[in-house]
């Protein structure tokens, strides 16, 4: 079953013959799908050591060359391992959009049980902070959602439609949007003029840091990939795995592992909870687990209604 309407068909034995043909020395390897919740690229395992990464729609096909751009740049700074690019594969007859091959990073996508939930949380706030570290020095791609006031119409309809099919509690999730829209708008942001928050310029930001985007071995946070979104915005962007992957408590050691002030705090609920109130009813038939993940993340964003 596919997620999307104008979805690129893709299978082992088409990424295969590509491998192939761009990357000889990796001819025969064993090519095979891997299995994830992710929505913007098909994952296929080349060999042991590598992996190529297919956008699954045309509009995603960019977000793949920004990824190829900044990595390089990027990685050096970071204290976690992050995806290495192998080659730039070209569009062709057999597959009309660009594509990529990386190293493979071996790790789970992470989940509570895996790891020591509060330890996770300073692991990823020391990751967010050496991205913020990063110095912008013009350029950058910009990165990060619309102002949280441009999504209230489309937020409100998915929170809707949600709340039709019995996934969210329609009511709550209203009233914690309504709050979410008094967050002070972000002032460092160049497209934000006026009636921002004082805190503080924008930043290096991954943008996407959603549990499938995080990778643990062993016990311990191992991995960030899926750079797709990376660049200079919010940095409430990043916050928003307070309500995605942690725990009351876990959340908190975020918090102050950032030193978060409380207009960026609100800020990151509200994006957190819009995030998830698109993914609720468009995966719910063709990605359930990546609905569930939302409707976990609507229920802590509701819970969690104080600064």
């Amino acid at each position: 079953m596919t997620m999307h309407a104008d979805e690129i068909p893709v299978d082992d034995v088409l990424v295969a013959r590509l491998v192939a043909d761009r990357f000889p020395e990796l001819a025969g390897l064993p090519v095979r799908r891997v299995r994830s919740t992710g929505t913007v690229n098909a994952i296929f395992r080349v060999g042991e050591h590598h992996c190529a990464r297919m956008p699954l729609t045309p509009s995603w096909a960019s977000d793949l060359d920004r990824e190829l751009a900044w990595l390089p740049t990027l990685a050096a700074h970071l204290p976690m391992r992050v995806p290495r690019p192998v080659g730039r594969g070209t569009a062709s007859e057999a597959y009309p959009h660009a594509w990529a091959l990386f190293d493979w990073i071996d790790g789970q996508p992470y989940a509570a049980p895996l790891v020591d939930e509060s330890q996770a949380a300073v692991e990823l706030a020391g990751f967010v902070t050496a991205l913020r570290g990063i110095p912008v020095v013009g350029g950058e791609p910009h990165a990060g959602r619309a102002p949280l006031a441009s999504l209230d119409d489309d937020t409100r309809a998915a929170l809707r439609e949600g709340g039709a099919l019995g996934l969210v509690d329609e009511v709550a999730a209203l009233a914690a949007w309504d709050g979410a829209l008094q967050a002070p708008p972000f002032s460092g942001d160049a497209e934000v003029t006026q009636g921002g928050s004082n805190d503080g310029p924008a930043v290096w930001i991954h943008a996407d840091l959603l549990p499938p985007n995080v990778l643990v071995h062993a016990g311990r946070l191992a991995a960030v990939i899926d750079f797709g979104t990376v660049g200079v915005g919010d940095p409430a962007a990043d916050v928003i795995p307070a309500w995605t992957m942690f725990g009351p408590a876990a959340r908190a050691t975020y918090r102050s592992s950032l030193d978060v002030d409380d207009g960026t705090w609100a800020r990151a609920r509200g994006y957190a909870l819009t995030q998830a109130a698109m993914i609720v009813p468009y995966y719910v038939t063709t990605n359930p687990l990546f609905c569930e993940m939302a409707r976990r993340t609507i229920s802590a964003v509701i819970e969690h209604q104080g600064p």
